[in-house]
């Protein structure tokens, strides 16, 4: 079955695109994680607000750090998993190093009312939006 494509050389230039963006991608990195971004994240909106929700199981509080500007907020800190001394190790499947991830938003966000909490190896970032992000009604008159 033939394949045609309307402009052949648009067509290449979008693989081309793919390609660029595969090979700058984070995605054969070794990371904690032992696949894909660390560490896994769900975003979601609560009314104005976004709420992330993410899995950093293993990572002391005091080993995290969180940045936020503008619409960008950062995740980043280390992971340590220790082998005993003296053990002889059979399996090494657990990772640990160091991550740093980060995530634009589809609002601006305040960074003074940020609230984080983490419990159980689940972190959690509160970002309200910046109030001077936030839609006006305007009246008309």
């Amino acid at each position: 079955m033939a394949v045609f494509f309307p402009d052949a050389f648009d067509a290449l230039f979008q693989f081309q695109q793919a390609l660029d963006a595969l090979r700058t991608s984070d995605w054969l990195e070794a990371g904690p994680s032992g696949g894909g971004s660390y560490p896994p994240l769900n975003v979601f909106r609560k009314g104005d607000d976004v709420v992330i929700i993410t899995e950093v199981p293993g990572v002391q509080k005091a080993d995290l750090r969180i940045e936020a500007k503008g619409n960008t907020i950062r995740i980043a800190g280390t992971k340590n998993v220790e082998v005993g001394e003296g053990t002889s190790v059979h399996r090494l499947e657990r990772r640990g190093g160091r991550f740093d991830r980060t995530v634009s938003l589809p609002i601006e966000i305040d960074a003074d009312g940020i609230r984080a909490e983490c419990h159980d190896g689940i972190l959690a970032l509160y970002l309200p939006r910046a109030e001077h992000d936030k839609p006006r009604a305007i009246t008309i008159n």
